[in-house]
């Protein structure tokens, strides 16, 4: 072996020389002895291959550029090795990745892109239950408690064959009296006879804030709807519409009491059914057209 050489590696790999060879700052004679010596040092040989992939990745993943030094006087590989003293045409593809966007740009483009969701939301908020057929829960889509009680009420109780209600329909007139006191309001059962629907009866369930009512309906094959009803703090005329499973629930706030109409029928079916209801308690189903 020359001696010139042994020089750069005299007793094996000098990390030194080998990390300036990979940076392309060795002068030309030096880059030389050690490409002479590579193939005969086969730790220090994989050593320069793994610094020079992961210096190409490094400069692949950022976007670098090399710098002049970098490139090699030689075309070729030495004595086989791949990627050592290749020139930049020989080395190998990299996949570029897209240089990453800064956090104040992503948190710049998340604030415009919110300004212009709640800017759409009030310029649309007051035509979405015409525009949706009163399917529309709002902004952020949360419905009223009384409207969630109502939906899990005829989740629990309308699989019930039994034990359906705590007063049967036999007794309609004792089930309205006794829930029209416990809600202390003067409360009626509205007919849905043309719709193929028969009172089952009711019940007394809790409510929010007190007391709450629940008249169950059914049909001769045994599909069943249900009318909740609860005193309520607030008041307003929307009527809209809430989902859950094959469940629909349509609501609604008259003279601070909240009514709710849930079944797993069509929508547009239902939606009529809770007009005729809403209608016959006396509320104003015109503000919904």
């Amino acid at each position: 072996m020359n001696n010139d050489h042994d020089s750069s590696l005299p007793e094996g790999p000098d990390l030194r020389a080998l990390s300036a060879f990979v940076d392309g700052e060795l002068p030309p004679v030096e880059r030389a002895a050690i490409e002479a010596q590579l193939p005969q040092q086969p730790q220090a040989a994989a050593r320069v291959a793994a610094w020079q992939a992961q210096k190409a990745a490094l400069q692949a993943l950022c976007g670098a550029s090399q710098r002049n030094g970098e490139r090699s006087e030689h075309s070729g590989s030495v004595g086989g090795i791949g990627g050592i003293g290749q020139s930049d045409a020989d080395e190998p593809a990299f996949i570029v990745v897209r240089r990453p966007t800064s956090w104040w740009q992503r948190v710049g483009l998340a604030a415009c892109w919110l300004a212009a969701g709640a800017g759409l939301a009030l310029a649309l908020g007051p035509l979405a239950p015409r525009l949706t057929g009163g399917a529309w829960n709002g902004l952020g889509g949360q419905p009223p408690s009384f409207a969630e009680r109502a939906d899990i009420a005829y989740a629990v109780y309308t699989p019930e064959r039994r034990h359906p209600v705590e007063v049967a329909a036999s007794e309609e007139e004792h089930l309205i009296n006794w829930l029209s006191k416990r809600l202390n309001r003067p409360l009626s059962v509205p007919s849905l006879q043309e719709y193929g629907y028969s009172l089952v009866g009711g019940r007394l369930l809790p409510g929010e804030a007190g007391p709450a009512a629940q008249f169950m309906y059914e049909n001769p094959s045994g599909a069943r709807l249900t009318l909740y009803i609860t005193g309520i703090s607030r008041d307003e005329t929307a009527f809209r519409l809430f989902r859950e499973g094959n469940r629909r629930t349509f609501y609604w706030v008259s003279d601070r009491m909240g009514y709710a109409l849930s079944g797993p029928i069509a929508e547009g079916k239902l939606r009529s059914i809770a007009i005729e209801v809403c209608s016959a308690l006396g509320g104003k189903p015109e503000a919904w057209q």
